[in-house]
């Protein structure tokens, strides 16, 4: 038996397999581990075959019996699996990309596949002794057959290995193609991406378009997306004051990035028109239209507070808007009218209200009311920006903007409760203050005012 152990290489060979076997089952450890299991397993086969003179990259001496034949064959087989399973488990270990995990997993199974490919041709090779160039040449036909009927789906995994080696986008960026497909990247596979779009539809795009097409990665280098809008404004005015009242726009906006500065820049000017460009930024691309929303209404507010008109397209350059007959009643009207706060009121009681309306004027940084102090008017805002302020915990917190035709103190003056923050002027500003009297609930009904219109405006805001 000690003989038959010592001398037949079979019986060794029997003898190492099963001990892989067994570690293979019940010794699953980490990956050095398995490389040192792996490279044992591998030395002891190497050592046993070339003590019988058995080379596994050689073909088999003439002369053997069928038995011997057959397990030299099935040694040197194992020798070539165990080979690649060492390479394998370096591979795994080394080839470790930390920072891009998911691209450096497809390049470890790109290089596994080729390591078993090998292996497969050198025991077709060395132990089955078939020719390995007439096999390739057979194949070379079927893989030219199997290629043209799979031409488009080779084409779509191809190009998915590309696109995640170059890595043009990630899953959650917004990208664009160049044939105006648009959406955030939910998904990516081998044959396609996916993406949502904005009217939240899925989009499915083979990868093989989507490496020829040019794309437009929204989301890089960060997450801020730049914006702008072109006006056309009636040349009333210089365009240096133009260009002021749109930086004031600019500066009262809540939606829109502070930092980078946002820029106004003046495109073009005629006879006709001035015309204008806002280019800013917003936090994430989900936000442009709400910021592009509201840089339309403060446009609007703006020009009507600094006596401004919108221009005619440059299609229309024969077309002259007219003014409204807003403005010949004058400002303290539109600027009620404006405020769904009156929207109860009747025609009358506007104009009773709005002739009683004060101005003042407040210069640049100067505070207008203070936190915890009570209002004993409403203030509308004529022109400039408002900025509300908080302390918390020893810092200035900036609530919100306020802009033309915004108003405060409509619920410090009917029941005398003290504003929660600081009113800032941050440019020089107007503001319109109605008296006390016309929002006391204690000095009875509004001056011309029904009694159910004042009741309606209380219960609006919760007085």
């Amino acid at each position: 038996m000690t003989d038959l152990l010592v001398h037949d290489y079979r019986v060794q060979l029997t003898i190492i397999v099963l001990a892989r076997i067994v570690t293979r089952i019940f010794g699953r450890g980490s990956a050095p581990t398995k490389v040192a299991l792996n490279a044992a397993f591998f030395a002891a086969l190497t050592f046993v075959l070339f003590l019988q003179g058995l080379a596994p990259y050689e073909a088999l001496p003439p002369g053997e019996d069928g038995i011997g034949r057959a397990a030299a064959g099935f040694a040197k087989a194992v020798w070539w699996i165990s080979g690649s399973m060492l390479l394998v488990s370096l591979i795994r270990l080394f080839l470790i990309f930390e920072r891009t995990p998911r691209e450096g997993r497809l390049l470890q199974d790109i290089l596994v596949g080729m390591v078993f490919v090998g292996t497969a041709l050198s025991i077709i090779s060395y132990v089955l002794q078939i020719p390995v160039g007439t096999l390739i040449a057979t194949s070379g036909v079927f893989a030219i057959v199997l290629g043209l009927a799979l031409q488009n789906t080779l084409a779509d995994v191809f190009s998915g290995v590309a696109l995640n080696l170059g890595k043009p986008y990630r899953i959650g960026d917004w990208i664009v193609l160049d044939d105006g497909i648009q959406g955030r990247v939910v998904e990516t596979n081998w044959r396609a991406t996916h993406l949502l779009s904005g009217t939240n539809d899925l989009v499915i795009v083979p990868n093989s378009a989507l490496a020829k097409a040019r794309l437009v990665n929204q989301s890089s280098p960060d997450e801020t997306h730049g914006i702008s809008l072109v006006l056309r404004v009636r040349p009333t005015h210089s365009p240096l004051v133009i260009e002021d009242v749109m930086r004031t726009v600019l500066s009262s906006s809540n939606h829109i990035l502070k930092h980078p500065e946002p820029s106004v820049r003046i495109t073009a000017l005629d006879s006709i028109a001035v015309e204008v460009e806002l280019v800013c930024r917003v936090k994430d691309i989900s936000r442009t239209m709400a910021a592009k929303n509201e840089l339309f209404d403060l446009v609007f507010r703006h020009l009507r507070a600094s006596g401004l008109r919108l221009a005619a397209p440059a299609a229309a350059a024969g077309f002259h808007a007219q003014d409204s007959e807003e403005r010949d009643r004058g400002t303290p009207w539109r600027l009620v009218s404006s405020l769904p706060l009156f929207g109860s009121l009747t025609e009358e009681e506007k104009e009773i209200l709005a002739g009683s309306l004060g101005k003042r004027i407040f210069e640049r940084g100067s505070v207008i009311v203070s936190e915890g102090e009570t209002l004993r008017g409403l203030a509308i805002i004529r022109s400039g920006v408002v900025v509300v302020e908080r302390e918390v915990a020893g810092s200035t917190v900036e609530l919100t903007r306020l802009s033309p035709h915004d108003c405060f103190g409509e619920r410090g003056c009917p029941d005398r409760h003290p504003r929660d923050g600081d009113q800032t002027g941050t440019d020089p500003g107007r503001d319109l203050r109605s008296p006390a009297g016309y929002f006391a609930a204690d000095h009875g009904d509004p001056k011309g005012s029904s009694r159910s219109s004042w009741t309606a405006l209380l219960q609006a805001y919760g007085a």
